[in-house]
């Protein structure tokens, strides 16, 4: 069975954190109609589905990915690189806890769960306004027993690294060359998002399927013509906070 661990919108939403585009009002309601319309398709994937309550103080909370990462051994629970994102992890560390053990990250390290891309035994950790090159340094201790290497990646224009790359599966990396150096990731099959759609890295594969945002038709286009099955959600409210498909999750498989 796949866990999915999601976390209502806050009602605080429209003071989330900007970083790399313009703050635009967000309807709190259309954001929460788009978030309840990723869990269900979470669930029709054949995900069990635990949808934590909102955190009203905290306006970024929707965003869970940021503040662990899971492997198959441990969960990570993350120290947020905005200090109104530290206090997040508390409720994380409560829903990861009966899943896997728990180790964490210390300051003055700081770490996004958004700037961590797990390869394999390989951890790619983004270098962004965010996260440390401390918090490499420290999760190399962590992991190290378990067989982990991690690097540091410098990024260009965007918030974590999971914005210029995401996984699609064992062999196949969905990238933005323009905001990462594609060298990182030699090795693998690397799908360029289609010019037009500089946003269109981010995608989250579970089970058999890529969940992955409306607002991208090119590049979904050549994902399909790989094969890949496509799942559609609309997220377009929770993109006016940065948000993407893999950062309102915490996919336990």
């Amino acid at each position: 069975m796949v866990i999915a661990i999601t976390r209502q919108v806050s009602s605080r939403f429209n003071e989330c954190e900007i970083t790399h585009i313009d703050r635009t009002p967000i309807d709190l309601n259309i954001a929460r109609a788009q978030h309840h319309e990723y869990v269900q398709a979470l669930a029709k994937i054949g995900c069990q589905v635990i949808e934590l309550p909102e955190e009203q103080d905290l306006p970024d909370s929707v965003f869970v990915e940021d503040a662990a990462f899971i492997l198959d051994e441990v969960a990570v629970i993350t120290r947020p690189g905005a200090d109104s994102r530290k206090p997040e992890t508390e409720s994380i560390i409560q829903a990861l806890s009966p899943h896997r053990p728990l180790v964490h990250v210390a300051a003055p390290a700081t770490v996004d769960g958004g700037d961590v891309l797990v390869l394999g035994k390989n951890i790619y950790v983004g270098l962004s306004t965010r996260s440390t090159p401390e918090a490499v340094n420290q999760l190399q201790s962590l992991l190290n027993k378990y067989g982990y290497k991690t690097a540091g990646v410098e990024l260009t224009d965007c918030l974590h690294l999971k914005t210029a790359v995401t996984r699609v599966d064992d062999k196949t990396l969905l990238i933005n060359k323009k905001w990462v150096d594609p060298i990182i990731f030699e090795g693998y099959e690397l799908m360029e998002v289609d010019e037009s759609e500089p946003f269109a890295a981010n995608c989250l594969p579970v089970k058999d399927a890529i969940v992955y945002p409306t607002a991208f038709p090119k590049t979904q286009a050549k994902l399909e013509q790989k094969g890949f099955q496509i799942v559609n959600v609309n997220l377009a409210e929770l993109a006016k906070a940065e948000g993407a498909v893999t950062c309102c999750s915490l996919i336990i498989d």
